[in-house]
């Protein structure tokens, strides 16, 4: 069977709620209390996102996230009581779409889900024509194997770095102000900027010679980033 979210999270009452609160809702919900459960979930059902607590009582939210991304590509959002900068950054990391501290509104949570669901049912293929391949710099994209070639190494790209990039690419020269991103990018404006700044610097890692002094996508200090191949 195919949810549209899956919460995993070992507070029963917050699980169970945020479920029901979801299927009220329209967005149909299923919701698990420990990773090997969630990973059972996955031998007969499918999701289109992960709502993925960190701590899940003897097991890491971010063990489970780094086994879900060795076969599956789909939205993670992490919902934890811990604000502290370096959670956040790990769990964006591990392949983590956003971040979202304890205690949260479930109708901002549930607006952040579903423009992360409309945004995941658009096919990124329609956003640039496959049989362009884009220079960026010394790197190479190729937007048909959704990778980025730099000499002799193929990196490929996450849904969200692909939609970054196209979105770049197809506005270059410009400075794109980071509440544009939030809107273009992930449909609303409930995002932080460590989630926007963390795949802007896997992208950089992936393209840049040198990360930490881009020539590809530069910062514009307090206003955004401009694409320059």
């Amino acid at each position: 069977m195919h949810y549209s979210v899956l919460v995993v999270d070992d507070e029963t009452e917050l699980a169970e709620y945020t479920a029901k609160y979801f299927n009220m809702s329209g967005v149909e919900t299923a919701y698990r209390l420990d990773a090997a459960s969630a990973l059972e979930f996955f031998e007969d059902n499918t999701c289109s996102l992960i709502l993925l607590d960190i701590n899940l009582g003897g097991d890491s939210g971010f063990e489970l996230c780094r086994t879900i991304r060795q076969t599956m590509d789909i939205p993670i959002f992490f919902i934890s009581a811990r604000s502290a900068e370096d959670d956040m950054l790990l769990g964006l990391s591990l392949g983590g779409d956003d971040y979202i501290c304890k205690p949260y509104s479930l109708s901002v949570l549930l607006a952040k889900v579903k423009a992360e669901l409309k945004r995941y049912e658009d096919k990124p293929e329609k956003e640039i024509p496959q049989d362009n391949v884009v220079k960026l710099g010394n790197a190479f994209f190729n937007p048909k194997k959704a990778v980025i070639r730099k000499g002799n190494e193929e990196y490929p790209l996450k849904a969200m770095e692909y939609k970054l990039l196209a979105y770049m690419i197809a506005n270059p020269g410009r400075v794109i102000s980071k509440d544009e991103f939030f809107e273009k990018i992930w449909d609303t404006q409930f995002v932080g900027d460590v989630t926007l700044n963390v795949h802007i610097r896997h992208l950089r890692e992936k393209i840049e010679d040198d990360p930490g002094k881009p020539e590809v996508i530069k910062t514009v200090w307090g206003v955004g980033f401009i694409f320059e191949p």
